[in-house]
């Protein structure tokens, strides 16, 4: 199962810096987002998204117990979304010792 997730959270992490580079070289987020807010849909999927962000990041700030290391992950969640949930979830993975449950995964505190 551990591997299954690092190969899921990888896959989410490759997919998500293709597209994000491919959009980025077609348009820059900026007028993207001019274009897009009068759209109700856009901006509840935007909504959607952060909201969703905010949810993992509430995981996030159970598991890290420093406050530098607190914001600094709320900053990269808020300002990257996915792409770093992929990367927190792939260095606690990483992290987790041989034999440890998943469970341990998601309910032990960091360090």
């Amino acid at each position: 199962m551990r591997t299954t997730l690092k190969l899921l959270f990888g896959l989410i992490l490759l997919g998500m810096l293709g597209i994000t580079t491919a959009a980025s070289l077609q348009q820059g987020i900026v007028p993207a987002a001019r274009n897009l807010w009068p759209d109700l849909w856009f901006r509840a999927t935007l909504l959607d998204a952060y909201f969703g962000f905010l949810t993992f990041y509430v995981w996030v700030f159970y598991k890290e117990p420093r406050p530098g290391a607190r914001v600094v992950w709320f900053v990269l969640i808020m300002c990257l979304g996915n792409i770093a949930m992929a990367v927190y979830v792939l260095i606690q993975l990483f992290r987790l010792p041989p034999g440890e449950s998943l469970a341990t995964l998601l309910t032990r505190r960091n360090p």
